[in-house]
């Protein structure tokens, strides 16, 4: 069985903006980790966190659609699961930018709530690529 990881948050900024903090390597830098992204379909890609004990930092990935600047999936391998991330961007009424997280392919509990204290934490820190 494979789990579901569902989120959003609110950015008080252009859709553009979210988007170029989404796709710009310097800016996901600032808000997830050091990485080599490309936002363009079939470009694999590496996040890199320091390593510890039980993990090595790595994330690999795979760009799968590019629709700017509403949407943005691609895969995301780590210790042992793959997963696809897909993110959707809407302009709300209010003018505020929702940015929704669908992450699927998760096989235990654990991964799921590990993500979701993970992907929180980063999207704290969106804002500050935002400028």
């Amino acid at each position: 069985m494979s789990l579901k990881l569902e989120l959003d948050f609110q950015y008080t900024a252009s859709i553009e903006k979210v988007w170029s903090a989404l796709t710009d390597p310097v800016k996901l830098a600032k808000w997830i980790l050091a990485n080599d992204f490309k936002p363009l379909v079939g470009h694999r890609f590496h996040f890199q966190a320091e390593p510890n004990e039980w993990w090595d930092g790595l994330i690999e990935g795979e760009v799968l659609i590019v629709d700017e600047p509403n949407l943005l999936s691609y895969t995301w391998a780590s210790a042992g699961e793959q997963h696809t991330v897909t993110w959707t961007l809407q302009v709300l009424a209010d003018g505020k930018v929702n940015l929704h997280l669908d992450q699927t392919g998760f096989s235990n509990p654990q991964g799921l709530e590990g993500a979701k204290y993970g992907w929180s934490a980063w999207c704290g820190q969106l804002e500050k690529a935002l400028d």
